[in-house]
């Protein structure tokens, strides 16, 4: 039952931000900035009674996270202000973020940095 509600919730909360970024796409844009996902999945993951350990690993694992998406959303900015297909756009950004997540991983084990 769970999956169910958490699936509708989120669903219509994409779905708000979403129209909001229809009308006013830079109200958009920052909403969507907002850490909605990460604060549902909190949300989610206490009502499912989980420890508190395991939400801090969750919110650290979003904090390695970031700077990878911001590098993401900078490379689809910067192809579609290119005039590269919003597709090849995505797909250029999700290899942005899997490379930068590697160099990410690669420079903290050689400071031996566990993330």
């Amino acid at each position: 039952m769970y999956t169910f509600v958490k699936i509708l919730c989120s669903a219509a909360v994409i779905g708000i931000v979403t129209e909001i970024a229809r009308r006013f796409p830079s109200y958009g844009g920052i909403i969507a900035a907002l850490p909605l996902v990460s604060i549902l999945s909190i949300i989610w993951l206490t009502v499912q009674s989980e420890s508190s350990e395991h939400i801090q690993r969750f919110t650290v694992g979003v904090i390695v996270g970031l700077p990878a998406t911001m590098f993401m959303l900078f490379v689809i900015y910067m192809a579609m202000k290119s005039s590269i297909h919003i597709v090849f756009a995505i797909g250029l950004g999700v290899v942005s973020w899997a490379i930068f997540l590697g160099v990410q991983k690669a420079i903290a084990s050689v400071f031996n940095i566990s993330i």
